[in-house]
Parts: C-alpha cells; sequence; structure tokens
C-alpha cells in the first residue's frame, strides 16, 4: 500500500516536469483554455500533428463556409493547405495566430472584390460588430465573418425603402453623391428638353425626416405639367399646356409663327419681333397693353433730362426699334443745340463727351474745353492764355497739335528762325528723371535760357541781350558785329590779319572755345 502511494505522489510531483518537456510552448490566448497535458488530442492525433478535421470541429463557422464553397478559405489558395501552415501555436499568450498581413490580403479572394471607395478604408471600417449579420459570431471578440454583402447591411438606407435594396442600380463604389448607373429615360419619365438641363433637386425635393435628410424619388407626380409648374394663365386655358407650350422653351408657343401682330394694332418691327411674347405679356396673353408711348413699356433711362425742356419728348424722338444703341439725332440735330459741332468734334463719338457713370449723361456736361478736356498747362502757363480767353488762344477744333498764337503778346515776338522753330523746341524739355517738363511761364527772354553760352561768359557784361550785340535771329553769324565799332579798331596790317590770329582757340575743362576780349588791347598784349 505504502508503494502505491508513493507512485501518486511522485506522479503528480513529475506532471509538471514532464509536462515542460513535451509542451514546444503556451498557446495563445484564444486557445489558452486547451492549456495542460490532458488536453493535447483535443487539437494533435495522438503522436501526430494537428489536423484539420479537429480544428474545423471547432471552428464551425469556417467549416460551413467552405462545404458552401464561399468565402477566403474556400478560395483556390487555401485549398489543400493545412490550417497548421498559417494558423500555427505554442508561441506564448501574446501571440498573433491569425497572421493576417492587411498589406498583401488579397480581397478579392474572399468572393467580395474590393473597388472604388472600399479599396481606401480601413479594414475596421467594415469588419465591426454592428455590421455582423450572423448571429453566432455576434460574441466573437475578433472576426472578419459574419458580414453581408448587400450595401444596406453596412449603410443607412437613405431612400428609406422608397428605391430597391440594391444601390449598385444607380450607384457605383465611387461616391454615392453620383449615380452613373441611372438613366432618367428607362423611367416612365424620359427627360427632353429643357428638363434635361434641370438639376435633379428642382424635381426630387429634399426635406428632413426624424433629423435625416431624405429625398423624393419614387412616387413623383407627373400626370400634368401643373404637377410641377404652376399655371400662370389660372386655368383660363385648361391644364394641358402642351397645346401651346413645348419641352424645349416656354417661350417657343406653338402656333405663335403664323400669329399676326400686326392685327393688334402694334406691328412688331425690329427688335420688338425678337421679343419673347411673355416679356410684354408678362400676365396675360389677352389683357390689353398700353403702347402708344416708348415709356408704357420701357423706363425713362435719362431719369427725366428731356422732359424738363420737353415734356412731350419720347424714346423715338432720338431712337429707333432697331435698338436703344442705335439713334437717329443727327449732327445737324446736335447743332441746333448750344453746342455746335465743328472740326474734329464732329468726327468724336458720342459716349467721349456724353459719358456713361450710371446712366449717359446729355443735361449740364459743360462747354469749355476745360469740361471735357484737361488743362495740361494748368501750373505751367499763365491762366490768362488757358482759363480766361479758353483754348482757342491758341488751339482750334481741327487738331490739337495746330497751335496758332501771337507771341507779341507774351513781349518776345517771334522773328527769324525762331518763327520757324516748332513751339516743343523752346516750351518743352527732358527733366532729370527723364520726363517731358512745360516751360511757358518760367521762361525769361535772355539768349542764354535757351542756347548754350560757347563764349564761356567773356559778354555776360552785356547782360541777358549780349548775343544781340552781334548776332541777329536768323543764323549764328555775327552779321550785327563791326570790328571797328568796337575799341579796337582793324587799321594797317591789322586790317588783313585773319582772325585766329588774335581770337586763338583756349583750352579748359568744359571744352575749347575763341577768345574774343582782353583786359587790355595794348601791342605787347599780342606781340612780343
Amino acid at each position: 500500500m505504502k508503494k502505491v502511494l508513493m507512485c501518486i505522489i511522485v506522479l503528480i510531483v513529475s506532471v509538471p516536469a514532464v509536462w515542460g518537456q513535451i509542451s514546444p510552448g503556451e498557446l495563445s490566448k484564444a486557445h489558452a483554455n486547451l492549456e495542460g497535458i490532458r488536453n493535447c488530442v483535443k487539437c494533435h492525433e495522438l503522436g501526430d500533428k494537428v489536423t484539420n478535421e479537429k480544428c474545423l470541429a471547432c471552428h464551425t463557422e469556417i467549416a460551413t463556409r467552405i462545404q458552401q464553397h464561399e468565402g477566403y478559405h474556400a478560395s483556390s489558395e487555401v485549398q489543400g493547405k493545412d490550417c497548421s501552415s498559417c494558423h500555427n501555436e505554442h508561441h506564448g499568450r501574446d501571440f498573433d495566430m491569425l497572421n493576417l498581413d492587411k498589406a498583401t490580403f488579397n480581397h478579392n479572394l474572399t468572393g467580395f472584390q474590393l473597388e472604388g471607395k472600399h479599396k481606401q478604408i480601413d479594414c475596421q471600417a467594415c469588419h465591426k460588430k454592428e455590421f455582423i449579420t450572423n448571429p453566432k459570431l455576434k460574441d466573437k471578440k475578433l472576426t472578419y465573418l459574419g458580414l453581408s454583402q448587400q450595401c444596406l447591411s453596412c449603410h443607412q438606407d437613405y431612400h428609406r425603402q422608397t428605391l430597391s435594396d440594391n444601390c449598385t442600380e444607380c450607384h457605383n463604389f465611387e461616391s454615392f453623391k453620383t449615380v452613373p448607373n441611372f438613366h432618367h429615360n428607362q423611367t416612365d419619365f424620359p427627360l427632353k428638353g429643357k428638363h434635361a438641363e434641370v438639376t435633379c433637386v428642382d424635381c426630387h425635393r429634399k426635406e428632413t425626416i426624424d433629423g435625416q435628410p431624405f429625398q423624393h424619388f419614387a412616387e413623383v407626380p407627373h400626370a400634368n405639367c401643373t404637377s410641377c409648374h404652376k399655371d400662370v394663365h389660372d386655368n383660363k386655358f385648361g391644364q394641358n399646356c402642351t397645346q401651346c407650350h413645348s419641352e424645349q422653351s416656354w417661350a417657343q408657343i406653338k402656333g405663335m409663327a403664323n400669329f399676326d401682330h400686326n392685327k393688334t394694332g402694334f406691328p412688331l418691327q425690329g427688335l420688338h419681333s425678337k421679343v419673347a411674347c411673355q416679356q410684354c405679356h408678362k400676365n396675360n396673353y389677352a389683357a390689353p397693353l398700353a403702347h402708344n408711348r416708348c415709356s408704357d413699356c420701357h423706363a425713362d433711362y435719362h431719369k427725366g433730362d428731356f422732359k424738363r425742356t420737353n415734356p412731350t419728348s419720347d424714346c423715338k424722338d432720338c431712337h429707333t426699334v432697331k435698338g436703344f444703341q442705335f439713334t437717329n439725332y443727327t449732327i445737324e440735330k446736335h447743332n441746333l443745340s448750344n453746342f455746335k459741332l465743328n472740326g474734329a468734334h464732329m468726327a468724336t463719338p458720342c459716349f467721349s463727351c456724353h459719358k456713361k457713370e450710371d446712366r449717359w449723361r446729355f443735361r449740364n456736361i459743360g462747354s469749355n474745353c476745360i469740361d471735357c478736356h484737361q488743362n495740361v498747362h494748368s501750373g505751367f502757363m499763365d491762366d490768362q492764355y488757358t482759363l480766361k480767353d479758353g483754348c482757342n488762344s491758341c488751339h482750334d477744333e481741327n487738331a490739337w497739335s495746330e497751335v496758332s498764337f501771337d507771341h507779341s503778346k507774351t513781349g518776345f515776338a517771334l522773328s527769324g528762325v525762331h518763327a520757324q522753330t516748332s513751339c516743343g523746341a523752346c516750351h518743352y524739355t527732358k527733366g532729370d528723371n527723364g520726363k517731358t517738363v512745360q516751360r511757358f511761364a518760367q521762361l525769361n527772354p535772355s539768349c542764354t535760357e535757351c542756347h548754350k553760352d560757347v563764349h564761356h561768359e567773356q559778354f555776360a557784361k552785356y547782360g541777358k541781350e549780349g548775343c544781340s550785340h552781334c548776332h541777329g535771329f536768323d543764323d549764328w553769324s555775327a552779321s550785327k558785329f563791326d570790328h571797328n565799332q568796337s575799341r579796337f579798331k582793324l587799321e594797317g596790317a591789322h586790317a588783313s590779319v585773319s582772325c585766329v590770329s588774335c581770337h586763338p582757340q583756349v583750352k579748359s575743362k568744359d571744352g575749347s572755345y575763341t577768345k574774343y576780349t582782353y583786359k587790355s588791347i595794348e601791342c605787347a598784349t599780342c606781340h612780343n
């Protein structure tokens, strides 16, 4: 008896040591309940490896899908493989025996091909408990099984069971906002004419039901046009709108092409013949319209400008039915006004003077030159030649470039070459910044104001009119100089001596010049 007890005690004490020698390692958390030497045969054949039959005996959901030839485990990639080739054990409690590489996993082998947006989302966005339709798998801590391939098993039914539950009849996997698979012409209301251009929401209205958006697509009334469109005729012509109108345009009235508008007392001419009927007949085609004056239909664009001088004036006094941009207001009529058109003004377009701001201006726009033209001489010329006498003291209406001015009024009469020189040669110059600068009021009559003093101030003592002692205005030659009128008369041999002998060229830092003046006229000044 003692020997039997001893054997039992030894066996009990030795089991952990024996198990440590038999087991290759701890089982993962999922199989932790199978830990222990007595449970080996639940997965292993005695003395052999784990068999698929043993695995599938527990994982019945996988076995069922394999029998039905559905899912990843029934695919050609898995068929014939041992379960343990992918899902092996004894690597510790925290070992992930699922062995799923999401990055390389071929989802097409599951029987559900990932397309469009499905390819871009994370696995867990779809594989979560609330989407599992198989109640046996609801309590699984981690499973990729149990999902339905029906759209509404994951997505909310935006249409609230008013349309088919097969979303792909209209949508694709790229976006729910587009319906590339839907063709309205396959419904009992094909879209024609303007209906083909209308946005969906104009007919299929949106609303909110129980806090959720909803749009009506099914059972939209469309038996009559008035199901959607207001009867602007208040049922005067019945409900059959197609008697007069078409789906191409409400403005195209059937039979109106043969309608003789001349019988109404208002012949349609010019642009009136192109105006849509409802633009004049806004509410009722049969209602009489006033049409004796343009202002019966058209607003007074000129805000009463012409009625102040002529209360009976009307648009047709200046315009025709060809359009308001055309006018029959002629130059002859303009010359009857307070401002006659002469010269270049006759070729000037109307809008250059009658400038358009909020509207064209025809009253109180001014009649002086500076009312329209900028006074470019302001600040550069005395006001007596601009504001007092006006631009016409120099210019005329033919062209601004044709200047006619009595220069003697300025105290500097033009003679000789000055009379042939352009105004700009004296009155315009380049400033330090390269821009043109006017010179009128700032000019003085001194020669050196415009001309360079080539004598280097030798005759400065004669003042601003020094040049005129020798030079005239016809050329630069010293035509007025008489040597015998100077303090050194040319007598004897001096009369035959060349000028340069006594008046040599002198060099200076500003260039060379001819020396004409001497402090002394003694002989020793020139002769040794």
